[in-house]
Formats: C-alpha cells, sequence, structure tokens
C-alpha cells in the first residue's frame, strides 16, 4: 500500500497552466510544481514531455509523482508536446526530429529560469522514456541525468508496431487510441476564442496513424531515427533505467546497461507498463524515493550512495501458477553487478522428437510443423499494463496447437537472467513465414506458465533491411532471440520449448499457410543460467507518493475478455472490451478543473483455422471530454484484413461539439505486405 506524504522540505505552488514560447512562435502548454523557495534559491528542474494531455489526461498520475519531486526540492514542468494537449500546432507522427528539436528549446528555456539553478533531468515512461534517451543523445548541455522507464533503445523491433519483422496487432490498437487521444481540443479556458478553429485544422490534418506505421514495415531510416541503439556513445549524461517482466518494453534495459559508458543503474522488477510506485503485479517499490537519490546525485550534487551496490537489481521470478489476473508476483530481488555475459553461463539444450534433452540427436531428424491460425488465444496482451485478464494463461491450451519438447523434471533448481536464444536449421514449403518459440515452466500437475518467447519473420533472415523470399525446400539457419527475463525454474518442474508457425490474435498472420521441416538434430535451446543467484534487499520497499488530484468516479470502469468459437466456419473470436477508460479507469471528473473524461474502446478480432486470409480486426472507440456548455465527443471505427499483396486498413471518425458533428472523415488505404 502507497503511503501519503504530507509534509514535505519544500512548500509547492502548482502553476495550472503556462506557455513556453518556441523560436518559430508555437507555443508549448507546461503545468509546473515549484518549491516556493526557489524565488529566493533556484532549485534543479525535472522535465516530463509527453503528448497525453498534462491539463486532463495524465492529471492523476502527474499530481502525486510531480508534487513529490517538487516537495523535495525540484521544479517539474509536464509538458504537452507541439500538436498535443493545450500546446499549439500539429503533430504529424511520434518522434520526430521536430519533436527533439521543440525538447532542445524547452530544456533551454527551463535552464534560463529565475527559479532554475540551470540543471535540468529528464524522465518518463514509454513516448516519454523514449524520448528522455532521445534527447541524453542530443546532448543538450543542460540535461546532467535522465530516468527511462518501459522504452526501448530499438523502435523497430521492441516497440508496438513490429517485433522479429512481424506486425503486431497492436499497431492498429495503438494507432486507433492515438486517433482519439489527437482527436480531443485544447480547453477553452486555457487557450482562448481561437481554440474551436485550432481544433478543426488539428483534425483536419491528423495522420491516420496505424497506416503510416505500416507503410515502413522494414527496418529502414524511419525507424533507425530515434533508436539509440545505433549510437550508443551519443549518450554522454548519466541513466537510470527501469522496466518490469509483465511490459513489453523490458529488453532494452539489458543492452543499456551493457553498451552505455555513463553512470547508469538499472532496476528490473516484475510490473507491467506502469510507474513502479504504482507496480502491478506486486511488489510496487518506493520509485519516487530512489528516483529523488538519483536526481539530488546529478542535479544537486549530493554526494549520496545511488551507485553503490549493484548496476541492475533484478526481480527474480520463482516458479508460479499460470493466472491471467497475476495480482502478485512471487520471487525475491537479486543482484547483477556487471553486463549479462559476466553474470551467465550458457546451457544448451537440444530437441529430439517430443523430448528436450542436454544431448543432441546424431543424426538428423526432420519434423514438420505447420500451426492452425487460432494458435496464441491464451497468450495474453502484448503489453501489459495492470489490467486483469491481461497475463498469460495456462498455455497447455495453445501448446496442444504447436510442437512441443519436454525436460525431464528438475533435480534442482535453475535460475536464469538475460535472453534465452532458440537455434535450428529448417526448411519451408512457401516463400514467407515465421516461426514462433515459447519457453514455459511446466509443474508437476502439468500446469504450464509461458517464462518467455520469440519470432522471426523468415523473410529477414539476411537482415531486416530486406525482404527476401525463401526458397521453398532450401534449408536456412534460424535464430530466434527470445524476450529477456529473470526466472528460477523449481526443482521438479519441467522446462517445455514449443514451436508454431502462427501467433494470433497477437501477430497478423501471414499470407499463405506454411509448413516447416526442422532438423532436430540441429535445434538447440541456450539459457543464460545464473553463474551465482545473489539475493538483495532490493529497491526500497514502500511506495510514496504525494497527494492525488481531487477525482470524482462517475462511473466505475471494467474490462471485459471473450473468446468464441463458431464451429460452423471454424472461426475464433478474441474480444477484448474496455468500458469507461481503455483500461477500465471509469468514467471520472476532475473537481478542481470541472471536466469530465469518458474513453471506451472495443476489439474485436476473428480468425479461421485452415485460412490465414480471413483474419478481421474491427476496433470501434468513443471519446469524451468537457464540462457543461462544452463537450467533445469521438466515435471511431477501424478495420483491418489482408490479401496475399496487401493489408487494407479503412476508418471512419465522426466528431461532434455540444451533441453536433461538426467534422467526419473516411480512410481506406492499400498498403503493400
Amino acid at each position: 500500500m502507497k503511503t501519503l506524504i504530507t509534509q514535505f522540505p519544500h512548500s509547492v505552488s502548482v502553476t495550472e497552466h503556462l506557455w513556453i514560447v518556441l523560436q518559430d512562435g508555437t507555443r508549448l502548454a507546461a503545468r509546473m510544481w515549484l518549491p516556493l523557495s526557489a524565488s529566493q534559491q533556484p532549485v534543479p528542474a525535472i522535465l516530463e514531455y509527453i503528448p497525453y494531455r498534462k491539463r486532463d489526461g495524465t492529471r492523476t498520475r502527474d499530481e502525486p509523482m510531480h508534487g513529490y519531486f517538487a516537495g523535495n526540492g525540484y521544479a517539474v514542468l509536464r509538458v504537452d508536446m507541439r500538436g498535443s494537449g493545450d500546446s499549439d500546432g500539429l503533430m504529424a507522427d511520434e518522434y520526430l526530429l521536430q519533436e527533439q528539436e521543440d525538447a532542445l528549446e524547452v530544456i533551454d528555456w527551463i535552464s534560463r529560469q529565475a527559479w532554475c539553478n540551470g540543471a535540468v533531468g529528464m524522465m518518463g515512461k514509454s513516448w516519454g522514456g523514449f524520448n528522455c534517451l532521445q534527447l541524453a543523445a542530443r546532448r543538450p548541455p543542460a540535461l546532467k541525468a535522465i530516468i527511462t522507464v518501459c522504452s526501448t533503445d530499438d523502435r523497430y523491433n521492441d516497440d508496438i508496431h513490429y517485433k522479429g519483422g512481424c506486425l503486431l496487432n497492436d499497431n492498429l490498437w495503438w494507432g486507433g487510441i492515438m486517433l482519439a487521444y489527437q482527436s480531443r481540443p485544447q480547453d477553452p479556458e486555457l487557450v482562448g476564442e481561437g481554440w474551436y478553429q485550432a481544433w478543426l485544422n488539428r483534425l483536419e490534418n491528423m495522420p491516420f496513424f496505424p497506416a503510416l506505421w505500416m507503410e515502413h514495415p522494414l527496418k529502414d531510416d524511419y525507424w533507425k531515427h530515434g533508436s539509440v541503439g545505433e549510437d550508443w556513445q551519443a549518450i554522454t549524461c548519466p541513466v537510470m533505467a527501469v522496466g518490469g517482466w509483465a511490459d513489453s518494453y523490458s529488453n532494452a534495459v539489458f543492452r543499456l546497461m551493457d553498451n552505455l559508458d555513463v553512470p547508469r543503474k538499472a532496476i528490473l522488477g516484475p510490473w507491467a507498463h506502469i510507474y513502479p510506485q504504482d507496480g502491478s503485479p506486486a511488489p510496487a517499490i518506493g520509485f519516487l524515493q530512489e528516483a529523488v537519490s538519483w536526481w539530488d546525485r546529478w542535479l544537486k550534487q549530493v554526494d549520496n550512495d545511488v551507485l553503490d551496490g549493484p548496476r541492475i537489481q533484478a526481480w527474480l521470478n520463482d516458479s508460479q501458477r499460470p493466472d491471467s489476473q497475476r495480482p502478485q508476483a512471487f520471487g525475491e530481488w537479486i543482484a547483477i553487478e556487471d553486463d549479462t555475459d559476466a553474470v551467465t553461463a550458457p546451457q544448451r539444450w537440444h530437441l529430439q522428437p517430443g523430448r528436450l534433452m542436454t544431448t543432441p540427436l546424431a543424426n538428423a531428424y526432420r519434423q514438420e510443423i505447420r500451426s492452425v491460425q487460432n494458435h496464441g488465444l491464451f497468450a495474453g496482451e502484448w503489453m501489459g499494463a495492470g489490467v486483469l485478464g491481461e497475463s498469460p494463461s495456462d498455455q497447455r491450451m495453445d501448446e496442444g496447437l504447436a510442437e512441443s519438447f519436454d525436460s525431464a523434471p528438475l533435480d534442482e533448481s535453475l535460475a536464469i537472467y538475460g535472453f534465452p536464444q532458440f537455434d535450428v536449421t529448417l526448411a519451408s514449403d512457401k516463400p514467407a513465414a515465421m516461426l514462433y518459440v515459447r519457453l514455459s515452466d511446466v509443474a508437476p500437475d502439468g500446469a504450464s506458465t509461458r517464462v518467455s518467447h520469440g519470432w522471426v519473420n523468415l523473410s529477414h533472415l539476411q537482415g531486416q533491411e530486406q525482404n527476401v523470399a525463401l526458397v521453398p525446400g532450401e534449408k536456412v539457419n534460424v535464430t530466434v532471440q527470445l524476450d529477456g527475463i529473470a526466472w528460477r525454474f523449481a526443482a521438479g518442474h519441467r522446462l517445455r520449448v514449443s514451436l508454431a508457425t502462427t501467433f494470433w490474435p497477437m501477430v497478423w498472420p501471414m499470407a499463405e499457410n506454411a509448413t516447416l521441416s526442422v532438423d532436430l538434430a540441429s535445434a538447440r535451446l541456450q539459457l543464460p543460467v545464473c553463474r551465482e543467484v545473489k539475493p538483495i534487499a532490493g529497491p526500497n520497499p514502500q511506495p510514496e507518493t504525494a497527494a492525488n488530484t481531487p477525482l470524482t468516479i462517475l462511473s466505475p470502469g471494467r474490462v471485459e475478455r471473450e473468446l468464441r468459437y463458431d464451429a460452423v466456419s471454424d472461426s475464433w473470436q478474441s474480444i477484448t472490451e474496455g468500458v469507461g477508460g481503455v483500461f477500465g479507469e471509469g468514467v471520472y471528473r476532475f473537481d478542481d478543473i470541472n471536466t469530465t473524461v469518458d474513453h471506451s474502446l472495443r476489439r474485436q478480432l476473428t480468425v479461421q483455422n485452415a485460412d490465414p486470409l480471413s483474419a478481421h480486426y474491427l476496433l470501434t472507440q468513443n471519446m469524451k471530454i468537457g464540462r457543461e456548455g462544452w463537450w467533445t465527443d469521438t466515435d471511431i471505427v477501424l478495420e483491418m484484413r489482408s490479401d496475399r499483396t496487401h493489408f487494407i486498413v479503412s476508418g471512419k471518425m465522426t466528431v461532434k461539439h455540444n451533441e453536433e458533428t461538426v467534422f467526419t472523415r473516411d480512410w481506406d488505404e492499400r498498403i503493400a505486405r
């Protein structure tokens, strides 16, 4: 349970809205928490710079966190990016050069204010975690340190659009959410009479986000831009990196710690895509205390112990029952003193028919793999957000649709930390195919918990910058890196490796059903086994926050999840509905600004088992925001299908002001596969 802190070393004033005027005249909207003493004794500043509306979007997250930092002697600014929230201008895409250029101006502006001592830190989660890495690589003189949470160094392989060269279905989901978010206007109470025309201008110039990202199916310059892993040496300021195993943005933490050459620390906990003071699955941590110590060292030059102890504090998951709700993680904190290779030793396992062994087959043995389209229905969400029902459930149903290989029961526990890797020689009967690999922990009673997984588009074996069709029947060597993890298999449990050629509804199907002929004698799983497990107390265990913003829940939210099978068409539907908030937050009113927010989303993904071209994604949303006399209401419908050569993506957006339709827009895109 979080501890509410009401007494701080510094009294704080909150500025609801201020303008930061850029050189081109564009005004960026900011909310600021400022120690009252800063007028006499300037303080360091912390910047969070994201497009999610500082006034009525992230308010419930910002107030308790940024108020806490301010109470500990920091000026904190939550800035809406160009074209978002209450800021002027237009947003053309995510992570553009313009976004960085604006942030450079913002950092410089902050550093020159009378209340700032010239030192600026930058932090953020997700988009904000991405761009503080990107800004660190730009090296503005005033930026002294960053904290990046749930982010990535590789926009192509570890973001919400593509993974392993395969299109993630969450690309449409996130693109749809961005359309809904961006359909909201500036608040007329802050910007005055020009809000309405600026709103229409924003709507008319809004990009069709999901199609925009699908037009870049290869790892081209579009994705390399903003991927700091392309040049590790560009970052010269201290970096704290934070991730969670229940999230899809934890892989970058390994690479940041292994490749950066700056003062750096990392925390890898059990959580989903949320700040760790709110961490779920539990246990949450006192992340704000950890962050204050980090800021004190680099922004105030306090000679504290923040660099003492292990470079990485990682939650080592113990074997646990599969649970789609998973409120609690089981395990312990361990110390990782050095890079991954230094703390682990590779252990190889080999595939034999139905078995996972420590010795390989003596002779070649061919096994064919051809999966039905509904393999993957029990995988949970690609990006966990701390919502009930999103975690992988018992994997036996999916593993029964794959080719699975089990070890004997373990004689003793086995702890791993890092990236498992699967290598194999295979041939495909089609020019395009994917290989999916899952590692599971199987309890003595048969319950199967997913530990990690990974997949690869086999047309990318010669590099992700190009599509090279497979030659049917020709053998190729394939490597699949599974997601990084820290996990301890219990004695008496089995390891299971499962191979498949589909993964629905997480990955869009290939154009044809491919059969892979796998040489089991060549197949091996390499596990990064811990040389030594070093238990530690871990990060501060008691979450603290400042007071939250006054809020009234008008209607409780919920998230509903359902699987439906049609025996006539042999098709499956996966249905998720967030009622009152995309993550089931509820319909709520910010009492101090008298603003109500209501966002609901329903997604329905359908596929026939024998036909990859039957795949259909229907996404519907409604976004309402306003107060008496000022209401905006957006309805969005998106659909996605495909044929052998193209993706077909369509959409319709209808926007109302005070119940009157003021804007409609239709999209209909065909995008080459």
